[in-house]
């Protein structure tokens, strides 16, 4: 059965995968068809009207209308590839999980927990990053709910990786808060600290610590809150 699904997933087309994003684009902004049509239209038409007044005969226009159809489907491409990412983040902003829908797409210099390593009965996460920064923390909820649960994730850190730094993200609309679509911009100008060696030994002591640690609440599914990642990328 496991065989049948990978090969199914295999013989997605690239077109397929475009228009799923195209899809997942028109919901949070409707007026992208007519965005993309548009300027398509435009480059095409103007590249047949630079072939027409410097034209050396049909051949000459023909060449530029195809020059044009190319550089539309590349201006296309790159608007969709743009707006796709943010559609997604504002249809998923708020659903429980979300966070690490984003984390999960970082793919170099950080280890990424695969489920939080916090939670309430509310379902409020806490998820955990470990980079060259150091340790970052990225709560799910409320400020007056997450807040004890990151500090305690901070005083567990503190007691194992004393010297390592600790920062906390809380994802929201609150006061303070980040945005969901702002975590991964605020994740890459965090100034680099650990050497690229460090990194793993402090996940594996952290990992260490984790394992003794109070399990997830009852009613949460770790393996359930999280949003598709294939969705993410337009897939």
């Amino acid at each position: 059965m496991a065989e049948k699904k990978e090969t199914s997933e295999k013989k997605r087309r690239w077109y397929q995968n475009i228009a799923d994003a195209y899809r997942i684009t028109a919901r949070t902004y409707p007026w992208v068809g007519w965005v993309l049509a548009g300027l398509g239209a435009a480059i095409v038409l103007v590249c047949v009207l630079v072939g027409v007044l410097g034209s050396a005969g049909a051949g000459a226009i023909a060449m530029w209308a195809i020059t044009g159809l190319l550089l539309a489907s590349l201006a296309d491409m790159s608007i969709l590839s743009l707006l796709v990412r943010r559609a997604m983040y504002t249809q998923i902003d708020g659903t429980v999980g979300s966070v690490y829908a984003v984390i999960s797409q970082i793919k170099r210099g950080w280890i990424v927990a695969e489920q939080p390593i916090a939670a309430n009965k509310d379902k409020d996460l806490v998820w955990r990053l470990i980079g060259r920064p150091g340790v970052v923390l990225i709560s799910e909820g409320p400020t007056s709910r997450v807040r004890p649960l990151l500090d305690q994730e901070r005083r567990r850190i503190r007691r194992v990786a004393q010297n390592v730094p600790v920062t906390v993200l809380e994802v929201g609309h609150g006061e303070d808060q980040v945005p969901l679509a702002k975590v991964e911009s605020h994740l890459k100008r965090l100034k680099k600290v650990l050497t690229k060696e460090e990194v793993p030994a402090v996940s594996q002591r952290l990992n260490a610590v984790q394992s003794t640690a109070a399990p997830i609440p009852k009613g949460i599914d770790p393996m359930k809150v999280r949003p598709n990642r294939r969705a993410m990328r337009g897939r």
